[in-house]
């Protein structure tokens, strides 16, 4: 098996716990964790999962879908991986780096998703 990741794909999208976040709308950063078949190391591409096909995905699901919470955002990026790439597992975290919780100096808040096959 084969480790493929894409880390911090910015993703501007309108989610949130709130009316105004989802209203402005602000960036998502995606670090996505595929495994896949050794089926790769043909060094073709049809026999690869495309990274980018798997970004526009991410993209696409953003932007048709709106979510208050990360949780539910990150389940359902790894749900439409699993159902649309032929891969193993498949692992999402969605980070929020303009969270600013009470006053706290926090980097980022993520939600982590796994899912198998």
């Amino acid at each position: 098996m084969i480790e493929v990741e894409l880390r911090g794909l910015d993703v501007f999208g309108h989610h949130g716990a709130t009316d105004e976040e989802r209203a402005a709308g602000q960036t998502f950063l995606y670090d996505i964790r595929l495994i896949v078949s050794d089926a790769a190391l043909s060094d073709r591409l049809e026999d690869a999962v495309d990274y980018e096909e798997v970004a526009s995905c991410v993209r696409a699901l953003s932007d048709a879908r709106q979510f208050a919470l990360l949780e539910p955002l990150a389940a359902a990026v790894a749900d439409e991986i699993i159902q649309r790439f032929d891969v193993a597992r498949v692992r999402v975290r969605v980070r929020k780096p303009s969270v600013r919780p009470a006053g706290l100096e926090v980097e980022w808040s993520a939600a982590t998703v796994e899912r198998s096959r």
